[in-house]
């Protein structure tokens, strides 16, 4: 199993760092993937949810509310968070990264903030479609397996490329869940 993840590391790690033309070949192929995969949890979520006759779980003006909060918030940071890598002439998929790190706006205070919003609107879409399965099984599972991908094949990808600059970024700044301040 190590040697499975030192080999896909590598491979990340060859292709950020290798031409810009095989980054750019590959990065709509991996960004669609990924995609499919989050789409494919949300519909079978749905699927689940009717399968076990699981009802709605919150009445509806209440229902809107909340989804709308974790939609719109979960959206911003999402957005933010391209938009820092965007402006750093790269991109949200691994093998496309941008040339330097990344600390700055959502940045600053999660080092990946860009899944934390893709969380909260995962979870918004399973509270507003009143869907159990996609709110307190797929979402929170997605979570985990995400966070696990994140600490042992990216931040592994990261600390190779960037040296002790990311370990020093790593160690003041939470995985997931923002700090509410900046040091």
């Amino acid at each position: 199993m190590k040697a499975l993840r030192e080999w896909i590391i590598n491979f990340i790690y060859k292709i950020a760092t290798g031409t810009k033309r095989i980054r750019v070949i590959l990065t709509p192929l991996v960004g669609f993937i990924f995609f499919c995969i989050v789409l494919l949890l949300i519909l079978a979520s749905f699927f689940l949810d009717r399968f076990f006759g699981f009802g709605e779980f919150i009445s509806k003006p209440l229902e809107i509310a909340i989804s709308m909060l974790f939609l719109v918030t979960g959206t911003f940071l999402w957005l933010w968070s391209v938009g820092k890598f965007l402006k750093t002439k790269g991109t949200p998929v691994p093998i496309n990264p941008p040339p330097k790190l990344v600390t700055d706006g959502p940045y600053a205070y999660s080092r990946n903030p860009m899944l934390t919003g893709l969380f909260m609107v995962m979870a918004g879409i399973g509270i507003f479609f009143g869907s159990v399965t996609l709110t307190f099984i797929m979402t929170p599972l997605f979570v985990f397996m995400s966070i696990l991908e994140f600490k042992y094949i990216e931040e592994p990808e990261l600390a190779k490329r960037f040296g002790t600059q990311y370990i020093e970024y790593k160690q003041k700044t939470p995985i997931i869940i923002p700090k509410l301040y900046k040091k």
